[in-house]
């Protein structure tokens, strides 16, 4: 019984928020055209299928989404590597990273847009920018933080050249916290695909502000929860593939 007790009350809280949520617009508290009944958003979803937009726009921010995310994680892990391992790289970039980390993602859409026009690429590269730093500063922080300990005792068994050091003590010791900000970065990179889609490349984004546009809110609702369906899924497959990697801990 005390193994049930928590998706029950899991599943409780989940349905007394649907009808507060039901109720609201219903009892005239809250005009439906601003936030819709969720009775409302299957129709609404079977809409969208029916006319083949939702399966377009969702395709077409996965592209945005993995390839953003490929090539932010890429270049995070890269440099973080470096700059983890060098304490020389680190001193030589410290300022560029102290003026460039407090920009926002969303700053950089005038740039996307007069580098790469309103294409997919721009989007792209919006989402690498919101990934990379989180990428980044996980993966100097993990390798910085192996225990010096392993690098003299791999020195001493004649791992003395730096990507000895990475292959067979850096790397696998930094996994763990790697992997940690990976995790954060595969939410991050979905909450920037709305950001690079904004200005219209395709996708759940463009789709989220054409919807808002004719207060089509129960449309916006219905990508909205795409979005959280597509999230979930990612993060429960990268769990798994995290557990598998990281099964010699055990």
């Amino acid at each position: 019984m005390k193994a049930l007790r928590a998706p029950a009350l899991a599943a409780l809280g989940l349905v007394a928020f649907l009808l507060f949520w039901e109720a609201m617009p219903r009892l005239g508290l809250i005009n439906p055209a601003f936030l819709p009944p969720p009775s409302t958003i299957p129709a609404a979803f079977l809409n969208e299928i029916r006319l083949g937009v939702w399966g377009e726009a969702v395709w077409s921010s996965l592209s945005h989404y993995l390839v953003g995310l490929a090539v932010g994680t890429g270049a995070g892990i890269a440099l973080g590597i470096v700059v983890g391992m060098f304490r020389g790289f680190e001193a030589l970039t410290a300022w560029i990273v102290r003026l460039l980390r407090p920009i926002p993602g969303l700053a950089w859409v005038p740039f996307a847009i007069i580098w790469f026009g309103v294409q997919p690429s721009a989007a792209v590269f919006i989402i690498a920018i919101g990934v990379f730093w989180i990428v980044f500063f996980a993966t100097q922080g993990a390798v910085r933080g192996v225990d010096r300990d392993l690098v003299e005792v791999a020195q001493a068994f004649g791992f003395r050249s730096p990507l000895a050091r990475l292959t067979k003590i850096l790397l696998p010791a930094a996994t763990p916290g790697i992997l940690v900000g990976l995790r954060t970065a595969l939410g991050q990179a979905w909450m920037a695909v709305v950001a690079a889609e904004i200005f219209g490349v395709p996708g759940v984004g463009a789709r989220m502000m054409q919807a808002s546009s004719l207060l089509s809110t129960d449309i916006v609702v219905v990508y909205m929860l795409t979005m959280a369906g597509l999230y979930g899924l990612f993060d429960t497959g990268f769990v798994a593939l995290q557990g598998w990697l990281l099964r010699w801990r055990a």
